[in-house]
């Protein structure tokens, strides 16, 4: 059977957060088996954590915000997407502020990290949110269902106005092989018209062409240009890899999304979770 996972060592990231543009450290800890995916905020008195789960998700605007009476950690999805990728179930994140690293936009710095630090299967068994029939939320303007299928299957469709993003479309299993080749390095976009209003917000201070894709009206101003002809529709399944990590079980099912950013996956699994007789926890052998 497939058993549990923690990382063998403590691993360290850092970089800058890029709504609050303050420097920020992020550490992967080892955690025992049964613990889940906390994080620890360690520049606050006593350290408070949060855990990741779905009923701790505060916000969903720009990015995903976790929190409790007691402290919020933002943008958590792009690390998150790595660690729902490559199978780890318990681990301790230590922030030294309300903010993740954004690092390079994208989640290949985490994913690097993680390698490095190698990982431990525990004695105990991994339990998966194994779905057994459909469920859907939205409109016709967004949406996202899940429907039962042996893995975990990810269709995201993106419509943008923009020339150089228009109608994307991926349909990929997600395994730790196509996370490393075909998402992981997929990095975040915004448009530069947004900066000066985000600004106004409080958000997106620390973004720089440094650790994000910014388009004008017209074009993309990276020199480097893009990493993929649609690294912008791989940044969106990123991102809701990143927020399945908040269901608290590795989920087994076929995700359909349409224009969905965090709301909608929070939503979705939010049903999910409430909607008991659509999923059974089972462990898996190998061979599956």
């Amino acid at each position: 059977m497939f058993l549990q996972r923690t990382l063998r060592k403590k691993i360290e990231v850092k970089g800058i957060g890029i709504h609050t543009g303050k420097p920020a450290t992020l550490r992967f800890c080892p955690a025992p088996a049964g613990a889940g995916i906390h994080f620890v905020r360690t520049d606050l008195d006593g350290q408070p954590f949060v855990k990741t789960q779905v009923d701790n998700v505060k916000a969903t605007q720009m990015a995903t915000t976790l929190g409790n009476s007691d402290l919020y950690v933002s943008t958590v999805e792009h690390c998150l997407s790595a660690v729902t990728a490559y199978r780890i179930d318990n681990l301790t994140i230590e922030v030294d502020g309300p903010e993740i690293p954004i690092v390079d936009g994208s989640a290949a710095p985490f994913l690097e990290a993680l390698l490095s630090a190698g990982f431990v299967d525990l004695d105990s068994p991994r339990k998966y949110a194994y779905v057994t029939e459909h469920l859907q939320l939205g409109d016709g303007e967004k949406y996202a269902y899940i429907a039962p299928y042996n893995g975990l299957r990810i269709s995201c469709t993106i419509d943008f106005s923009h020339p150089k993003i228009g109608l994307q479309e991926i349909d990929i299993d997600i395994d730790e092989r196509t996370f490393k080749e075909q998402i992981a390095s997929a990095r975040t976009f915004g448009f530069l018209k947004d900066a000066e209003a985000l600004r106004a917000m409080g958000l997106g201070l620390g973004g720089s062409l440094d650790n994000a894709i910014i388009l004008d009206d017209k074009k993309i101003l990276n020199p480097e240009g893009l990493r993929f002809d649609n690294e912008f529709v791989r940044h969106k399944v990123l991102d809701a890899l990143g927020d399945l990590a908040t269901a608290g079980a590795p989920i087994m099912g076929h995700i359909v999304l349409y224009k969905a950013g965090h709301d909608v996956m929070n939503k979705l699994v939010k049903k999910l979770l409430s909607s008991p007789q659509s999923f059974v926890m089972k462990e898996l052998a190998n061979s599956i």
